[in-house]
Order: structure tokens, then sequence, then C-alpha cells
């Protein structure tokens, strides 16, 4: 993938432990290319230790922040005590996501015979904008075949040979999302009222691409339940549900308390 020469400060990066040193540690930025950045000692841990090797090993991933970046000089410097848990573990599974997608395209361009950085370059225009990253190009390839490609402008043959490594070497899990409504209605019915509110929720089933199931544990609580192909579509018509629940307890006159992702699974 083509990288830009330096990151930016502020930015999450993924990073080999190269060199452990008393007072800091020289590391290689995965994601652009092994550049060379250096780990201070101060920004190694929150905490004391007594040794920088408590913390650090050689050959180790971490996820560091830019804290410095020097353009002139082409130096970086990071934290690895300003990331948090959360950053850490969402940074590692892009970044795996990443390292997958990478891997997949090296092989679509070793079979069509062109270099990597000319086959991405024609994806890229395509990859934040429709599939939201490398990986999700093959993802969708999988599921829905070149159709998803070409009706982009991605010549057929190239198309077709990533429809091919996809669903060999893509195996897609259902994504599935749960939303909880509390409702409520003290009209003599009630219950009717309630029960259409909650049927509207089956309007955005499509097919085997988009399902949904309703169901109560224990009134005034029910919850709503998509399952798509990916996170990012279950999630979006789970929002939908709850706005059309929304719209159709107001005019049944019922009592939404809210309504909110409760589970992912």
């Amino acid at each position: 993938m083509p990288r830009k020469r330096l990151p930016r400060v502020g930015e999450l990066v993924v990073a080999t432990v190269k060199e452990v040193f008393d007072y800091g540690a020289y590391v290689t930025l995965d994601e652009y290319g092994d550049l060379e950045a250096y780990l201070p000692w101060s920004e190694v841990a929150s905490r004391w230790v007594k040794n920088i090797r408590q913390v650090l090993r050689e050959n180790q991933k971490v996820v560091c922040k830019v804290i410095r970046v020097n353009r002139k000089r082409g130096t970086v410097d990071l934290s690895l005590k300003k990331v948090t848990d959360s950053e850490r573990k969402r940074k590692m599974y892009m970044y795996k996501r990443f390292k997958k997608g990478e891997n997949l395209l090296k092989l679509v361009a070793e079979q069509l015979g062109i270099s990597y950085d000319k086959l991405y370059s024609m994806l890229e225009p395509h990859i934040q904008r429709h599939f939201g990253d490398l990986l999700g190009v093959f993802e969708e390839a999988a599921l829905r075949g070149e159709e998803v490609l070409t009706s982009l402008g991605i010549p057929e043959d190239v198309a077709k040979v990533i429809t091919e490594v996809a669903k060999t070497h893509i195996k897609i899990k259902p994504a599935k999302v749960v939303g909880m409504a509390i409702l409520q209605s003290f009209a003599p019915d009630g219950v009717d009222r309630i029960r259409r509110t909650l049927m509207s929720a089956y309007d955005f089933m499509k097919g085997d691409e988009v399902r949904v199931r309703v169901y109560t544990v224990g009134a005034p609580r029910y919850m709503v339940e998509v399952t798509a192909f990916d996170y990012k579509t279950a999630g979006k018509v789970l929002e939908a549900i709850g706005e059309k629940i929304a719209e159709e307890a107001k005019q049944e006159a019922l009592d939404v308390v809210r309504f909110e992702q409760v589970e992912r699974k």
C-alpha cells in the first residue's frame, strides 16, 4: 500500500520493538515502511517500573501514539503510556484487517501479473467510500459477487480475480446487533398498540441480507434483533428501526422511554 512518509501527531501507530535501552527504545513503524521511531523512557509507562524491560522486549508489537514529528529531520517520537486499552484494541483490530487485506491483494496482483501498488491505486478511490477498508473489498466481493466491483468501474478481469480470491479466503460470519425499546400504554387496547408499533420493525427485512426478530423480555422491555452480513449495515438498520418505532409509538400515543443498542454479537 502506498504510505505517507511520516505519520501525524496524535496518530495511533503499530510498532515493532527493535532495540531496548535503559532510557528508551527504538522501534519501527509497521504501516510506514518500517520507518524508525523513538520511544523515550518517560513515555513507556504511567506507573513506575524498575526496569524498562519489564514493559518492552525486542520484536514485541505495540500500539503507540505519535507525540512529536520533525519533518525536516524525518524523526518521530512516540508514547506508549498515552494509549488507552480501548484505543490499543481498536487499533490492533484495524491493523490485522489491513494486513489480511494487503496479503489478499498481493495474491490478486500476482495472479493478474501487475504490481501491488498499481492494483491498490485502482481500488483506492473506492476503499473508504464504499468498503471501509481494504479487507472490506474482499468481504463485499465474497458476499455479493464481482458485480459489486464492476458497478464502480473496476475492470471485469480484476473484479473476477478479487472475487475468486475472496471466496477462497474469506469466511463471513453474520453480524448481529440487538436494541431494546421500552414501550408502555395504559389504553384499553394498549397491547394491540404496542404490537402494531413493534411490527413496523419487520418493514426493514430484506430477504437473507437483513433479518429482523422482535421479542419481549418482559413488558415494558422489548428486544429488536437485526442480523446482516456486516456490523455497519446491521447498525444502520437498527438505528432506522429505532426511529421508526419512535414515530409509530407517537402515532399510537405510547410512552417510549428509550430505544438503544444493547448488544453486539
